[in-house]
């Protein structure tokens, strides 16, 4: 069975194509299904199959239209993250004890996106307890890049990643807390969009076996992947809004329009690369190319400023604030041993690593502290967006690496242009926008001479989504976007 002529194309060109009934939901369902079967034993990026389901709601789907419905998603077929709970499917998160658990309920942004007309066909792979930059699990096995079944997807949405890259539909939802959305988007060449902190509610995406309610996660995010940039408006629209059980919770509604509507009239500050995280010359030759089209288009592009918040700083205080977080939930003996750990710290010790086994052990008072210092950074940031539109940066320092399995991600390494670095250093790329509760959009920038994907992250404004949103759009229609990975293009 060939590729069929849908099988790559966006969501915004299948709804149309929808409405002037040039194909039906059935068959855009039979096309990503079919695909699914014939990939994905090479891919593995469905690790959990909802065919029966999919077709049912491609069928209603058909029905709605015909009846003259306009629903934002009616009819397009996509994946979710396995970390989002769905009624009658598992949620395991990669634990093995929670192979056995099953959703009662759609998490949030499930029932908004079915509510919207969606055909869900099942439910993408994940890395144990999201917390890497490849998927795999005891549970699901592992998923390989469609670019290169020896190398990652990235993580944690990796199968999400995989499955768009795939042509398992266009649009899928994950999450991010640190480069969960914008790697995996940069590994396999397709769309990204981390959104301002608390603009999408997060009830539903919940660790198993936890009830499915509202919770203050520090940092964590869900949002939209796609493989257009338009796209990630379209099912961001669908996902944010407040959670009408959080009654009394202030959230902004109505986003601002995008600060532009033309590349000629950006402000963008480019950074391509830092001490603390260093980048290949891939990387750092995709975003030259970049900003040098931008300049010919007219915007003003800018390569330094004493307005960038110092970047060694700030990303030790990601690691502190993020490794707080996730220390609370160590079993008492890797607690205990990383406490111990962290009182052998020299004080003139900074390194990224030394400030991760730091926040695992923080104290409350420490942590206000630290929490201190975010918000002068988010001051910071406010400050520099007076004088830029977006900030144009890395999502990781190389394209995607060979699988790397080994059990303790500290002792990993990561080879850029022939030096070896820190495996979990890397989070200093995604932490930029992480830390003050940024919006960022990550967009394909091509293939290496190796064939893999490269990418950015553009940053803007808080709760300003919409401009690094119409960057995006403006770059793609301009420049170019997703490629589909040469073995898979059939």
């Amino acid at each position: 069975m060939a590729k069929s002529q849908w099988s790559f194309k966006t969501a915004v060109e299948l709804t149309a194509a929808l409405k002037a009934k040039q194909v039906s939901a059935v068959e855009l369902a039979q096309d990503a299904i079919g695909r699914i079967e014939r990939h994905d034993g090479k891919i593995n990026a469905i690790c959990v199959r909802d065919f029966d389901r999919a077709l049912e709601a491609a069928r209603a789907a058909d029905a709605a239209i015909a009846r003259g419905e306009n629903r934002p998603l009616l009819g397009i077929p996509l994946t979710v993250k396995e970390s989002y709970n769905i009624a009658g499917l598992p949620t395991t998160w990669g634990f093995p004890a929670q192979k056995d658990f099953i959703a009662k309920e759609d998490a949030l942004s499930v029932t908004r996106i079915k509510d919207a007309g969606a055909v869900i066909l099942g439910k993408t792979n994940v890395p144990l307890g999201l917390g890497d930059w490849q998927s795999y699990n005891e549970i699901y096995g592992t998923t390989n890049n469609p670019f290169d079944l020896a190398r990652t997807p990235g993580g944690s949405s990796g199968g999400s990643s995989a499955a768009l890259a795939a042509g398992y539909g266009p649009l899928s939802i994950g999450s991010d807390i640190g480069g969960s959305l914008r790697a995996p988007a940069f590994h396999c060449g397709v769309y990204a969009h981390k959104p301002t902190f608390a603009l999408v509610p997060n009830r539903g995406h919940t660790p198993p076996p936890l009830p499915p309610l509202p919770f203050n996660r520090d940092l964590a995010v869900i949002g939209p992947m796609a493989r257009g940039a338009a796209d990630l408006t379209l099912l961001l629209d669908v996902m944010a809004g407040p959670d009408p059980i959080e009654a009394g919770k202030a959230y902004r509604l109505e986003l601002p329009k995008a600060r532009h509507g033309a590349l000629r009239n950006f402000r963008i500050l480019v950074i391509d690369s830092d001490p603390v995280m260093p980048t290949g010359k891939d990387v750092r030759g995709s975003i030259e190319t970049l900003a040098t089209n931008l300049g010919k288009a007219g915007a003003i592009v800018t390569r330094q400023s004493p307005l960038l918040p110092d970047f060694a700083a700030s990303s030790r205080l990601y690691m502190r604030l993020l490794m707080s977080l996730l220390g609370a939930t160590f079993q008492p003996e890797v607690y205990d041993g990383a406490k111990a750990g962290a009182a052998q710290l020299t004080s003139d010790d900074v390194s990224l690593r030394a400030e991760r086994l730091r926040g695992i052990a923080l104290s409350h008072r420490d942590w206000l502290a630290a929490d201190g210092g975010r918000t002068r950074l988010r001051a910071q940031w406010a400050e520099l967006f007076r004088s830029f539109d977006a900030v144009i940066c890395p999502v990781m320092p190389t394209a995607a690496f060979v699988q790397d399995q080994s059990p303790e991600q500290e002792n990993r390494r990561v080879n850029i242009d022939g030096t070896d670095y820190s495996y979990t250093d890397q989070l200093a790329w995604p932490g930029i926008a992480t830390l003050p509760g940024l919006p960022a959009t990550a967009i394909p920038l091509g293939l290496n001479a190796q064939g893999l994907p490269l990418g950015v992250q553009i940053v803007g404004p808080f709760l300003e989504d919409r401009t690094p949103l119409t960057l995006a759009e403006l770059i793609e229609r301009e420049f170019g976007g997703f490629v589909p990975p040469p073995a898979f293009d059939d």
